[in-house]
């Protein structure tokens, strides 16, 4: 059963960068970089004249910048996910970052398996931190709050109200096919989440995930009643 393509908007300044990136991703057949752009004022006038899924955004742009082209667009279009690429990870950046509302951040060096997969879990609905960041991500989170897509419960869960939805579902030995129908979403979808919520607790399977879940605490008491 075939998917619609993802469809990218590309914004990265270096021109040999973003070759290479079109090249790698239009390999996947669900990823079509539908627009590039050069600068952050091109990248917020195109997010208001295309149907987009995900923006890849670099930070270092000419212009108003990335950071600030990250926020026009949140504001522009508040659901289509940001997710920064950038070869810095100091911490007042990442808090930049996060305070524009970006779904994701990624540095520049990541492999190219592991950058589709960030793609396809903002695409989902999942937010996607880069590892090295983790922990200036998760005290930023205890400072200043989250945004909508990436609300936690306290500042030491690194999961997102809905992958803390499926993590109690797969406590409860929910299937993936079991998740969707109860969630409403697609199954592809609950794959994306679970791939992203075991990378994020560094869990080798799914029962570990669920073990993670109860002796940390990680889902609410509510979610494995109900389930």
């Amino acid at each position: 059963m075939n998917s619609k393509p993802l469809n990218i908007l590309l914004v990265e300044d270096d021109e040999l960068f973003r070759l290479g990136l079109v090249t790698r991703l239009q390999q996947e057949g669900d990823i079509l970089i539908v627009a590039e752009a050069e600068d952050g004022e091109t990248a917020v006038e195109l997010v208001s004249q295309l149907s987009l899924n995900v923006v890849i955004l670099d930070v270092g742009l000419p212009g108003i910048g990335g950071v600030e082209a990250c926020r026009q667009i949140k504001e522009k279009q508040p659901s289509l996910p940001v997710l920064v690429l950038t070869s810095h990870s100091q911490k007042p950046l990442i808090t930049r970052i996060i305070e524009a509302k970006a779904q994701g951040y990624c540095l520049k060096g990541i492999a190219p398996e592991a950058l589709i997969l960030a793609i396809r879990s903002v695409a989902a609905g999942a937010s996607w931190w880069d590892p090295m960041a983790t922990q200036e991500i998760q005290e930023t989170f205890g400072q200043i709050g989250v945004s909508e897509g990436a609300e936690l419960s306290n500042p030491n869960n690194p999961l997102t109200k809905r992958e803390q939805e499926i993590l109690a579902l797969i406590a409860a030995g929910k299937s993936n096919q079991e998740i969707a129908d109860i969630l409403y979403i697609a199954t592809g979808t609950v794959r994306v989440h679970v791939h992203t919520i075991l990378k994020k607790l560094n869990a080798r399977d799914r029962t570990q995930a669920a073990l993670v879940a109860i002796q940390k605490k990680l889902v609410a008491a509510d979610f494995l009643d109900s389930t």
